[in-house]
């Protein structure tokens, strides 16, 4: 017999089990090299962050975007004011308190509809400020704290508190910069005022024949500078 007779033959099963083998082989060889190269694990994580923000209500995560409502302690008789921690004074979401105005950095300015008067006019006056400051503040400039003065020389003719009736109270904020006026004018009848008085339609009249007179003004406690000066006919 030959070498080759002498050699024993495989039955065909015998192959076709090493091929399987050998294939398996390779397919866990290629996958492993996958899994190294892919880390699908890594974005497991961010899928799961990603879910559970899918599932917060559109309306709560819009919310917590909102800046908190500023509390007043004047809208509440019993309201007091509470200490703030260092924590939430460091938060940089944390509301600002806005600071009440410091005379200043208020100009407030007396204002005439005109610089002379006709016999059949009346001045009517107006209040101008400015808060020149660097930082908003508040100020009360309600009718309670308004107060214009007509004079001449040391002589006060007229003060719109002498007679003024229902006085109300307004705070608002003055941005810094800001400038404001009064919403509508007060008219002087050119008569002299006294608490006592104020129902007298004989009160004595304001010379005219070209007498100047000066308007001040004041508002939350703040007056003017200066004084506007008109001439009455």
């Amino acid at each position: 017999m030959t070498g080759q007779e002498r050699r024993r033959k495989h039955s065909p099963a015998v192959y076709r089990r090493r091929r399987i083998v050998l294939l398996l082989a390779i397919i866990a060889i290629a996958g492993s090299v996958w899994l190294l190269i892919a880390q699908p694990w890594q974005s497991w994580g961010v899928e799961t962050e990603a879910t559970s923000d899918a599932n917060v209500p559109a309306s709560q995560a819009a919310a917590s975007d909102l800046p908190a409502p500023v509390s007043s302690a004047a809208a509440s008789p019993t309201a007091t004011a509470q200490p703030t921690s260092d924590a939430s004074a460091a938060t940089p979401d944390a509301t600002p308190v806005v600071t009440p105005c410091v005379e200043s950095a208020i100009t407030v300015v007396p204002v005439t509809d005109q610089s002379s008067y006709t016999a059949d006019e009346n001045p009517q006056f107006s209040i101008t400020l400015t808060n020149d400051g660097e930082t908003d503040c508040s100020l009360n400039v309600g009718t309670s704290t308004q107060k214009f003065e007509v004079s001449s020389g040391s002589d006060v003719w007229w003060r719109s508190t002498d007679c003024q009736s229902e006085p109300s109270d307004m705070v608002v904020m003055l941005a810094a910069g800001q400038t404001v006026s009064s919403a509508a004018p007060l008219e002087w009848d050119r008569t002299r005022s006294s608490v006592g008085t104020c129902d007298d339609e004989t009160r004595p009249r304001a010379a005219g024949a070209g007498a100047t007179y000066h308007l001040s003004v004041e508002i939350g406690g703040i007056p003017s500078f200066e004084t506007a000066s008109f001439q009455l006919y």
